[in-house]
C-alpha cells in the first residue's frame, strides 16, 4: 500500500475514489469508463500542480519517503551483474555502506553507496544508513581497487549523517572521512557522485568528491538537517520548515551556488512513484557521464576536480 505524505493528502483522496470506481466497474455492469478517465485527468493535473510548487521542507520530506528507492534498489534495476564486496580489512564489514563491481550495458563500474532499511529489523542492521569509520574505509578500499583495474566509480549518497556514537569516534570517524576526501581528489579514474536521498554533513561528503556531483530533483545536501538546525537556533524542532527555507538545501539551491554540477529529474510524483523509470533515468545519466569523462586524461580530470572544489565558496577581503 502506498504511503502518502501530509501535502499529498488531496491526491490520496482522489486516488482512493479512483480505486473505488475501478472496483465498481469490475463488480457491476455499470459503465464507469468516462468517470474513470475524468478522475485520472484530475489526478494528473493535481499531481503536476503539487509537485511543481514544492517548498524546501516538502522536498526534504520526499527525500525521506519510506517508499523511495535506496542504493540496492537502483543496483538491482540498473545493473546486469553485481558482485558485492565486504569489509574494510581492519575492523569489520559495515552494512550501512554497500559496494562492489557492477556491469551496466557492458560497462563495468565500481558502485558504492549508503543503504537504509525498509523495516525495523533492516534499519537496525543498516544503522539507519549511518556508516561507521569502517564503512568509509571499506568505500576507500573499493575505490582503490577500481583505480587498480581502471574502472569508473559511481557513489550513491543517502545518509542522515555519519554515525555519531562514542565507539565510532574511538575508531577514528573524523580521520576516516578526512582520508576519503584527500584520496578521492587524486583518483585517476572517472568519479561520479549522486545524491539520491539525504545528503547530510560529512557523512555524505565522505563519498562525494568527484568529477561530477549531481543530485536527484527531490533531495537535499547540507551540513546539518533542518530539524537539528531548528533545535540549535530555536531550542525546538517546531521551526524545521523555516530552517529548511533559510538553509537553502535543495538541488536547485546547490546548483545555483555551484556546489553541484547538475540536477537529475525525477518522474512526476517523485522517485518513489516509479522506481523503474527513476532507475532508467539514473542509468542513462551514469552511462552518458562516464562517456563524457572518458574523453579526458587522468591528469585533466584530477586538475579539474581540484579546481572545482577549490573555487567553491565566497571570500571577501
Amino acid at each position: 500500500m502506498r504511503t502518502y505524505l501530509d501535502f499529498e493528502k488531496p491526491l490520496a483522496d482522489l486516488e482512493g475514489r479512483l480505486d473505488e470506481l475501478k472496483r465498481l466497474g469490475e463488480t457491476s455492469k455499470v459503465d464507469v469508463t468516462e468517470a474513470i478517465a475524468s478522475l485520472e485527468e484530475s489526478i494528473a493535473k493535481l499531481r503536476a500542480e503539487l509537485f511543481n510548487n514544492l517548498t524546501r521542507w516538502q522536498r526534504v520530506q520526499l527525500s525521506r519517503h519510506p517508499d523511495r528507492p535506496y542504493t540496492l534498489d537502483y543496483i538491482e534495476r540498473m545493473c546486469d551483474q553485481f558482485i558485492e564486496l565486504h569489509g574494510d580489512r581492519t575492523v569489520r564489514d559495515d552494512p550501512a555502506m554497500v559496494g562492489g563491481f557492477a556491469e551496466i550495458d557492458g560497462q563495468t563500474i565500481m558502485i558504492i553507496g549508503q543503504q537504509k532499511g525498509r523495516n525495523t529489523k533492516q534499519r537496525q542492521q543498516r544503522n539507519f544508513g549511518m556508516p561507521n569509520p569502517e564503512g568509509y574505509r571499506k568505500a576507500l578500499r573499493l575505490m582503490k581497487m577500481a583505480e587498480k583495474f581502471n574502472k569508473p566509480i559511481v557513489t550513491l549518497i543517502d545518509t542522515p549523517g555519519a554515525f555519531p556514537g562514542l565507539e565510532a569516534e574511538e575508531r577514528g570517524q573524523g580521520e576516516a572521512i578526512a582520508r576519503n576526501l584527500k584520496e578521492m581528489f587524486m583518483l585517476k579514474v572517472p568519479v561520479i557522485c549522486i545524491v539520491i536521498g539525504e545528503g547530510a554533513s560529512g557523512g555524505a561528503l565522505g563519498i562525494a568528491i568527484g568529477d561530477r556531483v549531481m543530485m536527484l530533483e527531490n533531495t537535499w545536501y547540507s551540513v546539518i538537517s533542518p530539524e537539528n538546525c531548528s533545535t540549535i537556533l530555536w531550542r525546538s524542532w517546531n521551526y524545521k520548515e523555516q530552517a529548511a527555507e533559510a538553509m537553502k538545501l535543495t538541488a536547485a539551491d546547490m546548483q545555483s551556488f555551484r556546489l553541484v554540477d547538475g540536477i537529475i529529474d525525477e518522474p512526476t510524483g517523485g522517485a518513489h512513484a516509479d522506481h523503474a523509470a527513476m532507475a532508467q533515468i539514473l542509468k542513462d545519466t551514469i552511462l552518458n557521464t562516464i562517456a563524457e569523462l572518458n574523453t579526458l586524461t587522468a591528469d585533466e580530470r584530477i586538475d579539474q576536480r581540484i579546481e572545482k572544489f577549490c573555487s567553491m565558496g565566497v571570500v571577501i577581503e
